[in-house]
């Protein structure tokens, strides 16, 4: 199924941007007939992200669609030394309006500024959760920790020279035919279904749910549609309402609603961030209603085209 996806990603993709099937060769004689040389068919032009802003009662939901991931790739960024998802974007793309769009990533230790998600650049790996001493020598996630480390990831394929995105579990094969050039890991997939329990974020035994995924909270969160489109996604809290934000459950639902078909969970709550061109929306509110600029480790980013 997640072969299938992907392959159908990809040709819808090239499909949408008119990149199978040939024009007509004209007829050199019917050229000269007609005084003129025959023109190659235009080329389709490049499709920017686009960005919308969903206002709810508990949530205002801001969601970049990227249409043509190909010519616009999302990209991983990491640092070294946690820092706001802005100041990120400012090193990785430097130059005014030089960033689309951006948003927090993968998941980290406030306490070490280390990673426990995997994360790939350029095919590779610039931070592995397994180095993390507080987070394998933790007694009480030694149960899940095979499940912690294959938590589910975004990623970015070089397939015959021609970018290609899914949304799979850390250990997944990368397809014959493609190289894995960035990735970057968070949990749990939202669509086509939770994988909370199998990822180890919840365990009903014990009443547990890391995320606290059934309460409203500030949300960030990617996707990918059966057109190929890249959909992110960041809900932020309301101020003068409380509790505010989104399940997991909703953010699900908000984006099938507009075609996400498969979709991952970010790093959410004080972490989550937004940037469209030049405005940065944080999804977190203190108990005085004003946003949290929190530094994280990740971001997912796409260029403008200059």
């Amino acid at each position: 199924m997640q072969t299938l996806l992907r392959h159908t990603l990809s040709l819808s993709l090239v499909s949408a941007l008119g990149l199978f099937g040939c024009a007509p060769i004209p007829n050199p004689v019917d050229a000269a007939d007609a005084g003129s040389s025959p023109e190659a068919p235009p080329e389709a032009q490049p499709m920017p992200p686009v960005y919308e802003t969903i206002h709810l009662p508990t949530a205002a939901v801001h969601v970049v669609t990227v249409p043509d991931p190909i010519r616009y790739p999302v990209q991983v960024a990491v640092v070294d030394a946690l820092e706001r998802v802005d100041q990120i974007a400012a090193q990785v793309c430097e130059g005014e309006g030089c960033v689309a769009a951006a948003i927090n990533a993968g998941f980290f230790d406030p306490n070490n500024g280390l990673t426990t998600s995997h994360v790939v650049i350029d095919g590779a790996q610039v931070a592995d959760p397994s180095q993390n001493d507080r987070l394998v020598g933790n007694p009480d996630l030694a149960s899940y920790m095979d499940r912690i480390l294959n938590r589910s990831e975004f990623r970015r394929y070089d397939c015959g020279s021609t970018p290609s995105y899914d949304i799979t579990f850390h250990l997944e094969p990368v397809p014959a035919g493609c190289a894995l050039v960035d990735a970057v890991g968070a949990g749990p997939q939202l669509l086509p279904q939770d994988t909370s329990v199998a990822e180890g974020f919840v365990d009903q035994a014990v009443s547990r749910d890391a995320l606290g995924s059934q309460s409203l909270n500030a949300r960030s969160a990617v996707g990918l549609k059966a057109d190929g489109s890249v959909v992110l996604v960041m809900a932020a809290q309301v101020p003068g309402v409380s509790p505010s934000g989104m399940t997991m459950e909703d953010i699900a639902a908000i984006m099938g609603d507009r075609g996400v078909v498969k979709a991952l969970s970010l790093d959410g709550g004080s972490s989550s961030t937004l940037i469209y061109q030049s405005t940065t929306y944080f999804g977190r509110l203190n108990t005085s209603g004003e946003r949290v600029q929190r530094p994280v480790k990740s971001i997912l980013w796409v260029e403008n085209l200059r």
